[in-house]
């Protein structure tokens, strides 16, 4: 709770910032306070305190997922000083709109009710929309924002239509009492059309907020068009902050329905798997392979969350942790080379590495641990995924993933052969020291996940 008034706060005090039109004033303000919200954020660890009726709980679970969605913006602020210099207008609205966002993504992971749940998806969405077309002098951008908006729009309705059935089959939007109404009531409320018919669209509406395959069409085109600093966000915070909160719903409300809601998990996990991972080897833009290459990843977490088992909900956090440092590090280096050479494709990493080996160093990392290869953090990830699908018994699905993560390897690989093996394609680039210490920070902390995994693998 601390962590939502503070950046409610921090938000509305951030705009009157805004008033003195200086973008160079907004950027340390906004990394201060994120500094203090994660700091205050550990407060509350071992403290579980329930607010506004129960429909919030703040306990360990909403402590740690809070902390990588404020971690990750913490580090994607760095990557923001050329983009701030560049612009003539104030850039205070959009980062408050940024904090705005994760009292949204926070209110995912620590609700007790459906409304509350709804509430969060639809703070953190609006968020997105309008930081996805931010750039309105990018008809890309507005195109981005455009298709982001309608197709969202249309998600939180189908949403909405299942909460309310949901709340029709049940008679109530508490997620504690769900589960124990529709398995004692008089009628067996989990085998009744009503529930099914909620829990089916439920499911549409929050995979489609997750990229999750057939729900994925937006993703390549929105990645695309929105601000390159803003996509880092969109692909990280976003998706912890909905695998937590779905984790938190099918298990809690719908854990007596496992029989029910399997089979449409799993073939949405298979589809997710193979448009994700099939669809990036076939793209030329480095950003619309990290778009499908976020999809493939939602497929990862899906079988998490399929696992169902007391391994799963910590395979999910440390995969989250692993994923969103990885992707921030990603993003952050492909838009210090777009701005300096006006390129997105895989041929703006050309000869990188012998003009800064930095960059061409923590991408490295950065990709080895997007695919799962050892001694990162993205490794570990998908071990302890497999691990708990295991306990699970359903091997096969593990192979899939196996087999789709040999793939991966393939155009994760296409960008370090482009920075190491061919000839360069321009100058020096220059970096910023607060985005070289980010890109530092992102490497250490992606090999200490690589090397000693267990300081992060059972917290929860």
């Amino acid at each position: 709770m601390n962590s939502i008034i503070l950046l409610t706060t921090f938000g509305i005090l951030n705009l009157f910032v805004g008033f003195r039109k200086s973008n160079k004033l907004v950027l340390p303000l906004v990394f201060l306070f994120l500094v203090v919200v994660l700091l205050a954020n550990f407060y509350d660890w071992n403290n579980t305190q329930t607010y506004f009726e129960q429909m919030l709980t703040v306990d360990n679970f909403a402590v740690a997922f809070t902390a990588v969605v404020v971690l990750t913006t913490i580090l994607v602020v760095p990557f923001a000083k050329r983009y701030a210099d560049e612009q003539n207008e104030s850039l205070a609205e959009f980062f408050s709109i940024l904090l705005f966002s994760l009292v949204g993504a926070i209110m995912m992971v620590a609700y007790e009710n459906l409304i509350m749940l709804f509430v969060g998806i639809e703070i953190l969405s609006i968020s997105m929309y309008v930081l996805a077309g931010s750039d309105k002098k990018n008809l890309k951008s507005n195109e981005a924002g455009l298709k982001y908006f309608l197709m969202g729009s249309f998600a939180s309705g189908i949403l909405l239509f299942g909460i309310v059935l949901i709340y029709g089959a049940t008679g109530t939007f508490a997620i504690a009492e769900i589960n124990s109404v529709a398995t004692t009531g008089s009628a067996d409320a989990l085998t009744s059309p009503l529930l099914a018919m909620g829990l089916l669209f439920t499911l549409i509406g929050i995979s489609f907020k997750l990229s999750a395959a057939p729900f994925h069409f937006w993703t390549p085109d929105v990645y695309e068009g929105t601000p390159t600093l803003f996509t880092a966000f969109m692909s990280t915070v976003v998706k912890t902050a909905g695998f937590g909160g779905f984790y938190k719903l099918m298990s809690v409300s719908f854990a007596g329905a496992y029989d029910i809601w399997f089979p449409t998990l799993v073939a949405m996990t298979v589809i997710t798997l193979a448009i994700g991972n099939i669809g990036a080897v076939a793209q030329n833009s480095f950003k619309r392979m990290m778009a499908y290459s976020s999809i493939s990843h939602a497929g990862y977490l899906m079988i998490a969350l399929l696992s169902f088992n007391d391994r799963s909900e910590n395979a999910i956090f440390f995969y989250s942790l692993a994923y969103s440092v990885a992707t921030v590090a990603a993003f952050g280096i492909l838009k210090i080379v777009s701005d300096q050479r006006d390129d997105i494709s895989y041929n703006a990493f050309n000869g990188l590495g012998r003009t800064n080996p930095l960059l061409a160093a923590v991408m490295t990392i950065s990709m080895c641990s997007l695919a799962g290869i050892p001694l990162t953090g993205g490794f570990f990830g998908k071990l302890f995924i497999f691990s708990a699908a295991l306990e699970q018994n359903i091997l096969w699905l593990i192979i899939v993933a196996i087999i789709m993560s040999m793939v991966g390897i393939y155009y994760y690989f296409r960008v370090v052969i482009a920075m190491y093996m061919r000839e360069p394609s321009g100058d020096r680039l220059k970096v910023d020291s607060s985005a070289s210490f980010a890109l530092i920070f992102i490497a250490v902390l992606t090999l200490i996940l690589g090397i000693f995994p267990g300081l992060f693998s059972d917290i929860l």
